[in-house]
């Protein structure tokens, strides 16, 4: 269905319809997966106007594909976005965004609580390059406000935030930064996805996504989105992809997304209905000291999250009274839950953020953060709730 057609429509159908084209040979139902690195030219002269940018088409799978191109078009429809470009991780996605708008001499506010691989990106990769950052707690968004100076040209924003579930003011952050004409708001919107929070209608410039997790859904691919206004992404894919990251998403992987995202929103229901259930019961096991989940009354911005997001997401943050030894012991103790890193699959994982995650912080800066060293994150999968409770309480008993 056309874009303007679905304009009206529900999530799900959106999910499901968004960007698709019938493949104008067969007419197959299914996306073609248009597995090649190359496409031919009619002629020379239509090779030199593409290459010019004067004319419509296919160069090469690193500038785009058109397997890629559907995946794309429903990544942006479902966010709101004009545009949206797929790539090769969740890092690449961040890595190919943030080339694309900064140059050395400009300087980087960001969340404190944020995955680990991109806090040691922000912390000891963009930095190399001239590039200055400061994190802050964003969680009261005046920290921002203190932190912005003449060349600040990004606030990158992460919430609900890995691991502790730190949520951010979107829209007061947005309406901060955008007192400066120059300085944009890039969001991570993993955890929640676009069935749960909109960032760029609470007023963000640009979404991130890890589609690993909750897009894709499946545990069977690395990828990642960017999705901004049209001028924006093309600067991304002709720049930040092409030019300096060379971080392009192979056509297989994004049918494969493809094919996960037309069930996102019957797998969130599932996988937050879970949630508060699991969540519930660690909170009344007598092991357990703290739980961080935005849907529980206990949540000290529970009432901001649910301002800005449908449902409190899937993913659970908690401490032991033992602290990490008993984490540990539970960890190792599971059954059905898996022992693993990543989050948003059909399976639910468990994991030990200071140790792994989030091992690239200094040990300083994670405290700082919120991420103690035994806090353990849980990803609900779409198990029966019951079954994942009856193997967190087989652990956790375990440990009276």
């Amino acid at each position: 269905m056309k874009r303007k057609d679905l304009e009206n429509k529900g999530f799900g159908t959106k999910a499901v319809h968004g960007g698709n084209k019938l493949d104008p040979t067969t007419g197959s139902l299914a996306t073609p997966i248009y597995q090649t690195s190359t496409f031919v030219f009619e002629s020379a002269e239509q090779g030199g106007r593409r290459f010019a940018g004067e004319e419509e088409g296919y160069i090469y799978t690193r500038l785009g594909n058109p397997t890629n191109t559907q995946l794309e078009e429903k990544i942006a429809i479902l966010e709101g976005g004009e545009a949206g470009v797929s790539t090769s991780s969740g890092m690449g996605a961040i890595t190919s965004a943030m080339w694309t708008i900064l140059k050395a001499g400009d300087h980087i506010i960001s969340a404190d609580t944020i995955y680990g691989c991109t806090h040691a990106y922000l912390s000891h990769g963009i930095t190399r390059y001239g590039i200055e950052v400061t994190f802050v707690d964003a969680a009261d968004p005046e920290n921002v406000r203190k932190a912005m100076k003449e060349n600040t040209k990004l606030v990158y924003l992460e919430t609900p935030a890995n691991p502790t579930l730190k949520i951010t003011d979107i829209k007061k952050i947005s309406e901060i930064a955008h007192e400066k004409e120059d300085c944009v708001v890039m969001v991570d919107n993993t955890f929640a996805t676009p069935y749960l929070q909109r960032p760029l209608e609470l007023g963000a410039d640009i979404i991130i996504h890890s589609a690993t997790k909750y897009l894709n859904g499946h545990g069977d691919v690395i990828a990642g989105f960017v999705v901004g206004t049209k001028e924006y992404i093309d600067q991304v894919r002709l720049f930040g992809i092409k030019d300096m990251t060379g971080a392009n998403l192979s056509p297989f992987d994004a049918y494969l997304i493809m094919r996960g995202m037309k069930t996102l929103e019957i797998r969130m229901e599932k996988h937050c209905a879970n949630a508060i259930e699991v969540a519930k019961f660690l909170e009344s096991h007598s092991v357990v000291d703290k739980v961080y989940y935005p849907g529980l009354e206990s949540f000290e911005q529970r009432e901001l999250a649910m301002k800005q997001m449908t449902l409190p997401g899937a993913i659970i943050a908690f401490e032991l009274k033992g602290g990490v030894e008993e984490g540990k012991k539970l960890m190792n103790s599971m059954k059905m839950c898996k022992l693993a890193v990543s989050l948003g699959d059909a399976e639910t994982l468990i994991q030990h953020p200071a140790s792994m995650t989030h091992s690239p912080y200094e040990p300083e800066e994670r405290l700082e953060a919120g991420i103690t060293d035994g806090l353990v994150r849980l990803s609900v999968g779409l198990e029966d709730a019951k079954d994942i409770i009856d193997d967190l309480k087989n652990g956790l008993d375990k440990l009276i």
